[in-house]
């Protein structure tokens, strides 16, 4: 009877603590603004951006593509759908793609832009992570209802 009290408080013990460090860990990841910092693979997995910070703002730029050079030129793709004709020879790869993100409050980043080289259009954004490997990443016109959310994975360096 005396054995099995003690290994009960053990396990007590044990759960109590790994709950206690459980609760540490996602505090930590739930109030840190720079969790974001890191880079996140695209919901399609055609394109890869390394967020970071630049001042108090953070920002990102495409690292990686799936298919880096143009099908119809063999050349590295370029940003030919932007508005302004004196922008479309730029590269999309180390392109800045997301900008102007502040932290808002828990793992929600606002007041951001995101460029999509597919089309040449430029959205408002926000960011929310959902947990320390994956972003919500919104894009829309106007107000936040009326857009489109795609998940970004967050990549491992190897």
């Amino acid at each position: 009877m005396m054995k099995t009290m003690l290994q009960f408080k053990k396990v007590v013990s044990f759960v109590f603590i790994g709950l206690l460090f459980q609760s540490f860990t996602l505090t930590a990841f739930e109030t840190n603004p720079d969790a974001i910092i890191g880079v996140w693979k695209s919901g399609e997995g055609n394109a890869m951006v390394r967020i970071y910070k630049n001042g108090s703002k953070y920002q990102g730029k495409v690292v990686w593509l799936k298919e880096p050079n143009d099908p119809e030129t063999g050349k590295p793709k370029q940003d030919k759908n932007h508005p302004e004709e004196a922008t479309r020879t730029r590269p999309v790869l180390g392109m800045i793609n997301i900008w102007g993100f502040s932290y808002k409050e828990t793992n929600l980043w606002d007041d951001g832009n995101i460029y999509d080289p597919k089309n040449g259009s430029t959205y408002s954004c926000t960011i929310k992570m959902i947990n320390p490997n994956t972003l919500e990443v919104r894009g829309y016109i106007g107000v936040s209802i009326i857009g489109r959310t795609d998940n970004w994975t967050r990549q491992q360096a190897k």
